[in-house]
């Protein structure tokens, strides 16, 4: 069994309320299939299904490696280092998002 060893990088312990959408999307007029949110430092980028791949753009860029999904129903969190999914149970909170502008 894999085992995230970055747990320590996490510094979000509460989802926000609500999100307008893909951070980098939005500032270049983009559009984003699925949102993930940085656990180190609370960024919402696009899923690797997106054309822009934003989330995975800012834990190369940032160095911050590991995401959770902020879809509806989804608790899921993806560390890129090690390549593993797993549940951060710690985490509170559920995120209002904006239907995608891609139809997913």
């Amino acid at each position: 069994m894999s085992i995230c060893g970055h747990l320590d990088r996490i510094e979000l312990r509460e989802l926000p309320r609500a999100v307008e959408g893909c951070e980098d999307c939005l500032r270049i007029g983009g559009k984003w299939l699925h949102l993930r949110i940085c656990l180190t430092c609370g960024h919402v980028g696009c899923c690797d299904s997106s054309p822009n791949r934003h989330a995975t753009a800012h834990a190369r860029d940032a160095q911050h490696p590991i995401i959770r999904s902020l879809e509806p129903g989804e608790d899921w969190s993806w560390c890129y280092a090690d390549e593993v999914d797993f549940v951060v149970r710690e985490i509170t909170g559920s995120t209002r998002i904006p239907p995608s502008p891609l139809g997913g």
